[in-house]
């Protein structure tokens, strides 16, 4: 039903903290697949999405990746991203009444600092669900994940993300 994209490089502790939590969705059948998709990383981060059952691409065009993706919804997520307690539900809920694309609510208990709320949001800060459908319509040659995160109607899913920067800032 829904197949969990990340994009990274170098990020192998954080990509094994979202990984972790994804194991749950995997468990109660949302999650058929995820594929790491590699920006040439030095570390372990191929490793670790081996340990885990996942696809580790080093070479890859979006076309290709959305086309051998199983699920019919692709949740984008930034190494390092950590769904929160209901996500499973929230997401199973938005796939079989929705189509419009979605994001999580902010971490209340990871609020921004301050002055860090003033810039603007990354493209896939919140995460990003959207059917296989929709982002292969907007697939343009040579795009990453954040090129499919852009979307003027979005619903916001009651269930919350720890961002990936909370992990970045915590090292």
């Amino acid at each position: 039903m829904l197949t969990v994209l990340l994009e990274c490089r170098d990020n192998e502790p954080e990509l094994a903290h979202t990984l972790a939590v994804l194991v749950s969705g995997a468990v109660d059948g949302l999650v058929s697949d995820v594929i790491v998709l590699d920006h040439g990383s030095r570390d372990g981060s191929a490793r670790v999405a081996d340990a885990a059952g996942c696809r580790f691409l080093g070479g890859w065009d979006l076309g290709e990746v959305l086309r051998m993706a199983r699920g019919e919804w692709l949740m984008l997520l930034e190494p390092g991203a950590r769904p929160q307690a209901g996500w499973i539900e929230d997401v199973l809920e938005h796939a079989s009444l929705s189509r419009t694309p979605a994001r999580f609510s902010p971490s209340r208990r990871f609020p921004k600092p301050f002055f860090k709320r003033w810039r603007r949001r990354g493209a896939l800060e919140l995460g990003f669900l959207i059917s296989k459908r929709e982002a292969a319509a907007r697939l343009t040659p040579g795009a990453g994940l954040s090129s499919l995160a852009v979307a003027p109607a979005v619903h916001t899913l009651r269930s919350e993300l720890i961002p990936a920067w909370v992990m970045r800032e915590a090292r």
